[in-house]
């Protein structure tokens, strides 16, 4: 027997591969599913939080992704009242303007208290000051002064001349 030559059996997954290469680059579940949000953390999550004995693989990647809409929606209309407030930061108090206006996710966070958001502004009409007559008057002349263009005359009248 030769004393330099040794056996060069492979073992474990290198052998299975076909070659001891290059390793892959793995490839995330978030970023499979085309998702910000990570897909593996939520999958932990659930597993961890009990909620049910076994977990699909699909249900963490659906689950992220639904986060990741509402965190979106939420983000875009809470930079909508920043920008109508001219301001270039988001605050608690956009955030609660945003949910607030809108219908759906306003259903959604109902119970939902947002620290330092405050209130919508609403005051009832019967709070506010009565309208003096004279005020009265001079926002009733405006309306009847609105004139519309002249009607074209009728085709039966045009007929007869």
């Amino acid at each position: 027997m030769e004393s330099g030559a040794k056996a060069t059996k492979k073992t474990g997954a290198a052998g299975r591969r076909g070659g001891g290469g290059p390793k892959k680059k793995s490839v995330s579940r978030s970023v499979k599913a085309g998702l910000q949000f990570p897909v593996g953390r939520i999958g932990r999550y659930l597993k961890l939080g009990r909620y049910a004995k076994r977990i699909g693989s699909g249900a963490p990647v659906y689950l992220a992704a639904v986060l990741e809409y509402l965190a979106a929606e939420v983000l875009e209309l809470a930079g909508n009242a920043a920008k109508d407030n001219k301001k270039n930061r988001i605050t608690p108090r956009h955030v609660l303007l945003a949910v607030r206006n809108d219908q759906e996710l306003g259903k959604l966070l109902a119970g939902v208290t947002i620290a330092h958001g405050g209130v919508l502004p609403n005051i009832n009409p019967v709070l506010l000051p009565k309208k003096t007559a004279a005020a009265a008057a001079k926002e009733a002349k405006p309306a009847k002064e609105t004139t519309k263009s002249p009607r074209k005359a009728p085709a039966k009248k045009a007929a007869d001349s």
